[in-house]
């Protein structure tokens, strides 16, 4: 098992990407490895970390401003290649249409729920670490 994951978290808001790191602790699960993580508050700034690689899960909020978080998931599955799976965070339960139009492989409502934001992650963590091994 790898000893670290990257997870990059996108948001405009900064007490977004803060909710995330709490949630997320040094790790979502104990199984999984310890989290370091890549801020963006920029849809530029996602696709210019991505071109670099070794991003193993995306956070992005739906609610950013003027890009949202379901627009860059799209995106990012259209235009990067293996494109790491994407945990979207949605304002309204019923918004969770938008993030299957948007191919994200899970979504959780803000404000984040610590437990329910680190089994969704600690999840897309398992998936993807054991494809890549």
């Amino acid at each position: 098992m790898k000893s670290t994951a990257t997870v990059l978290v996108y948001s405009d808001n900064a007490n977004t990407r803060e909710q995330v790191r709490l949630a997320t602790g040094r790790r979502p699960a104990a199984d999984v490895p310890r989290v370091e993580f890549i801020e963006c508050a920029t849809q530029a700034a996602v696709l210019k970390e991505l071109e670099h690689g070794g991003v193993d899960v995306c956070v992005l909020d739906g609610e950013a401003v003027p890009a949202g978080g379901m627009g860059v998931c799209r995106q990012i599955k259209d235009e990067v290649f293996r494109a790491p799976p994407v945990l979207l965070l949605i304002g309204r339960p019923q918004d969770a249409w938008l993030a299957t139009w948007s191919r994200a492989e899970a979504a959780v409502t803000l404000p984040v729920d610590p437990v329910e934001f680190a089994d969704s992650l600690a999840a897309l963590l398992r998936r993807r670490l054991t494809a890549t091994s």
